[in-house]
């Protein structure tokens, strides 16, 4: 058992020094990684919305689906209410766009949400982790659980968005070669 555990250790001390500067400490680990996050979902989220060809913006995969339309008008109003509510600042313009607008002012209204949550989050820290927000349905919720909430929604509807888009025989933003891998 001693040995184990010593070899354990070991193995640890021999890993630690390869963790290099991207293990570095952070002085707000949570809101850093949050807007780390941001800038990777409005990069691939705007890049899949200008993707779909305009006609595919009533696409739904089945009919209880919400169309690509629907999808990124869902996206650009849950971005102004969850960085309104972790961040505290005023309410952004909610969007003019429908589910059924011109791509153009879909796209416009999720670059926007984007947009409003990079300025509405630029002093975020993690001093208030632990303090009750508003969430959904006038629940609260700790801020750290809305931030989470907030990184879950991207992940989840990029994921759709990439889904109606192979279903239309296009590649999604992340599934493309990156120039110069050879791939």
């Amino acid at each position: 058992m001693k040995a184990s555990v010593f070899g354990a250790a070991a193995c640890l001390l021999v890993a630690l020094p390869l963790a290099g500067p991207a293990q570095a400490q952070t002085a707000n680990p949570v809101s850093t990684a949050l807007k780390n996050s941001l800038r990777s979902a409005s990069s691939k989220m705007v890049a899949a919305a200008e993707e779909m060809p305009a006609d595919k913006y009533g696409f739904k995969p089945t009919p209880e689906s919400m169309s690509f339309g629907q999808l990124v008008l869902h996206v650009a109003s849950s971005n102004q209410s969850m960085c309104q509510w972790i961040s505290g600042a005023a309410p952004a313009a909610k969007p003019t766009a429908t589910p059924t607008s011109p791509k153009d002012e879909l796209v416009a209204a999720l670059k926007a949400s984007f947009e409003y949550c990079t300025t509405s989050l630029t002093g975020l820290d993690d001093s208030k982790l632990g303090s009750e927000v508003p969430t959904f349905g006038q629940r609260k919720a700790s801020q750290a659980q809305v931030i989470i909430s907030l990184s879950d929604d991207w992940a989840d509807h990029y994921s759709q968005q990439a889904a109606y888009l192979r279903l239309n025989g296009l590649l999604p933003p992340t599934a493309r070669p990156r120039p110069g891998s050879g791939h």
